[in-house]
């Protein structure tokens, strides 16, 4: 099923708005939406919510043997996928551009970047190493799901802890967390990835855009960039040219960006850390309070209930008067009625109607004949008389 398109009223309202430094939720330009991360009961489990995009990521390791040409280096997999669930627009088991661009986008900015130690995941050099697999699942589609998905991915490689390994000779051991604590990975730094949408041929710019603004985009530029102000990777698409000035300004405005979300993401871990160690209810049990429904959650919104009842008079007062009832309903056909406000009910027949006695004229009896070989006997059926009469056996 494919995405609705927007009509030409909608497209020329969010260009105007733009045009106007306006933007739909009332954010400024260079503001990013609310970011949750909530983390999972198992390590390396995280979902972020960034404004109403949702992304599910999940880690997961397993021993494989290495590459041929890095024989001391873990293998990191990464895969992002988009359900139907998320958006009507996205197709069941087909790749489309978006997911291609979306997965390359990733792999260069966790995997190019260098930013996990791939040496430390060798168990035993040219036949085991780790595997470390990424599986990112977009819950609910809203606009910026490249700076979603890097969030929720790295986030989760911060969290993940791997089980420990013992060696004797040829035989590898894996102990369960409960016989050792597990290790996390050894993260060097934390690319983050920031878009930028430009609009009316690079003249406006706006971070973090929506879904709805990002169709009426005619460029887009993603910088991944750790708090060090160090670029991990840039990419540019859409098919417009960009002044160097322009993309100098977006490093400056990604630096500050990149350096909140990281703050964000330490205290978030920090926050499970604790929880973990206190013992305390942690992972999406804590996320959900007791009676309440999560599955249709909605944000709140105040009500100004000072002068509710001097307004109610108000406009009590300001009501015309009603119109004077009908005396009686307009019968249209027997058995019918006009019911309405200040009309008497008068459903069924009239009143003036009188059930008349059934007279013996009127009466009908019903005969049933029944013939035997031997004998003819007749019975009568009547209102009156439950039970049938039989004459006499005539000769």
């Amino acid at each position: 099923m494919r995405d609705t398109p927007l009509s030409n009223c909608e497209r020329r309202f969010l260009l105007k708005a733009i045009e106007e430094k306006k933007r739909l939720d009332g954010r400024q330009t260079y503001d990013y939406r609310n970011i949750k991360i909530t983390f999972g009961t198992d390590y390396g489990c995280c979902v972020v919510e960034l404004g109403r995009t949702r992304v599910f990521c999940q880690v997961s390791c397993e021993l494989v043997p290495p590459k041929d040409s890095r024989p001391t280096e873990g293998i990191m997999f990464f895969n992002l996928e988009l359900s139907p669930m998320a958006s009507p627009a996205f197709e069941p088991n087909r790749q489309s551009e978006l997911l291609v661009m979306l997965n390359r986008q990733l792999e260069r900015c966790l995997r190019n970047s260098k930013c996990i130690d791939t040496e430390s995941l060798c168990v035993v050099s040219g036949e085991k190493v780790w595997q470390i697999r990424v599986d990112v699942h977009v819950l609910n589609h809203d606009g910026n799901l490249m700076d979603a998905a890097s969030i929720a991915a790295i986030s989760a490689l911060s969290h993940f802890r791997r089980p420990d390994v013992a060696i004797q000779g040829r035989d590898i051991t894996v102990f369960s967390p409960e016989e050792r604590d597990p290790i996390p990975l050894s993260i060097y730094h934390m690319p983050i990835c920031v878009s930028f949408a430009f609009f009316l041929q690079g003249s406006y710019l706006l971070v973090d855009p929506c879904e709805q603004e990002e169709r009426v985009k005619d460029g887009l530029l993603v910088i991944a960039m750790n708090k060090h102000r160090e670029i991990c990777s840039i990419q540019s698409s859409g098919g417009i040219m960009l002044l160097k000035d322009q993309v100098l300004r977006c490093s400056k405005i990604a630096s500050v960006k990149v350096s909140e979300i990281s703050e964000l993401i330490n205290k978030a871990l920090e926050n499970d850390r604790k929880i973990r160690k206190e013992g305390g209810k942690f992972g999406f049990a804590e996320s959900m309070p007791k009676e309440r429904i999560t599955t249709l959650k909605r944000d709140e919104a105040p009500v100004e209930m000072t002068d509710v009842k001097e307004t109610a008079n108000e406009i009590v007062n300001k009501t015309e008067t009603p119109t004077e009832a009908v005396s009686s309903p307009v019968l249209v056909a027997m058995g019918i009625a006009q019911v309405g406000e200040g009309i008497v009910n008068s459903w069924g027949l009239d009143e003036d109607e009188e059930d008349e006695p059934q007279t013996e004229d009127t009466k009908t009896d019903e005969v049933m004949v029944i013939s035997d070989s031997e004998e003819e006997e007749v019975v009568f059926l009547n209102e009156e008389a439950q039970k049938p009469t039989k004459p006499s056996k005539q000769n």
